[in-house]
């Protein structure tokens, strides 16, 4: 009886150290792969920050030298005192916006289905968006470069269009323990945390877009047959009424008032992530584009990307 227990103890012990090993391997693997996936962002983010810090022109742009004044002609008489006429005032034009190389350029050319950088200054949100409509999760558990990770990458929903741009863009994260990816996007459900991070920025190859949040809530993915307003079906308003449902429902359902309103013909970024209120549970932030930011030049399959 004696040596039974010890056999089964020992078995017991074996399997426990085998336990162990197995989740050291794969806890080392896992942080391995996430340290090298955020090196790589991390190589991507300060490659932004020094285009940013650098200004750029197009090779055909010429910057205007300031006026000099001419000295007046005295060689003259002077003519008789004629009233002068009253000078009619002319309109300034409005400056011509010179488009700048894009920040996010290497990005973009080192991986063709980025469809936008994301940051939310102030919060951990920096983050590539990739975009794949053929096959919507590919990036689901993939990094940037397309290596196996757990924390997946952002993802544009494949209903979703930057260029022509729909209505409702709509970004799916995976909610990490961690805080990565969208870790902390329910921090928002402080309104505190809101008033400090009312700004959300989109990078796209063409031009920055900025957005201010509108509605904060949670919801859930229904079952198919509920008759109930889904969020994640959103990506176009042609109509009015097809605006107001939306606009009316996520104002109804936000945890707080975000002062901001939108009109049909703005256009909404959404942020979604999971969460466990309830089965299936998902936790939802919506901005209103307010203003676009810099026109950036084209970037072309043949660009070559600039060294750090």
């Amino acid at each position: 009886m004696n040596q039974t227990k010890k056999i089964i103890s020992a078995v017991l012990a074996g399997i426990a150290v085998v336990c162990f090993i197995l989740i050291a391997f794969f806890g080392i693997r896992q942080w391995l792969d996430d340290k090298r996936c955020q090196d790589a962002l991390e190589e991507l983010r300060q490659a932004a920050e020094n285009l940013k810090d650098t200004p750029s022109y197009p090779e055909s742009t010429t910057i205007p030298a300031a006026p000099t004044q001419m000295p007046p002609d005295t060689s003259l008489p002077s003519p008789s005192a004629v009233p002068e006429p009253t000078p009619v005032p002319t309109a300034t034009p409005e400056p011509t916006p010179v488009p700048l190389t894009n920040p996010y350029r290497d990005s973009f050319l080192a991986n063709g289905d980025m469809a936008a950088w994301i940051q939310v200054p102030g919060t951990v949100i920096d983050y590539p968006v990739m975009w794949t409509p053929d096959d919507e999760e590919y990036y689901l558990y993939r990094d940037f470069n397309k290596k196996d990770n757990s924390n997946g990458s952002l993802i544009l929903d494949a209903d979703s269009c930057v260029d022509p741009l729909t209505t409702n863009l709509i970004i799916h994260g995976h909610n990490m323990k961690s805080g990565a990816m969208f870790g902390h996007l329910k921090d928002y459900e402080n309104k505190d945390f809101f008033e400090e991070h009312k700004d959300i920025v989109l990078y796209t190859d063409g031009l920055q877009r900025n957005y201010q949040v509108i509605a904060v809530f949670r919801s859930q993915v229904f079952k198919k047959s509920d008759k109930v307003f889904k969020y994640y079906n959103f990506f176009q308003a042609n109509t009015q009424e097809e605006f107001d449902d939306f606009y009316q429902n996520i104002k109804a359902l936000s945890l707080y008032d975000t002062g901001v309103s939108a009109e049909f013909g703005d256009h909404f970024l959404t942020l979604s992530t999971c969460t466990y209120h309830v089965e299936q549970g998902r936790f939802v932030v919506v901005a209103k584009e307010v203003e676009s930011g810099d026109i950036y030049l084209p970037i072309a399959e043949n660009d070559e990307p600039k060294s750090n």
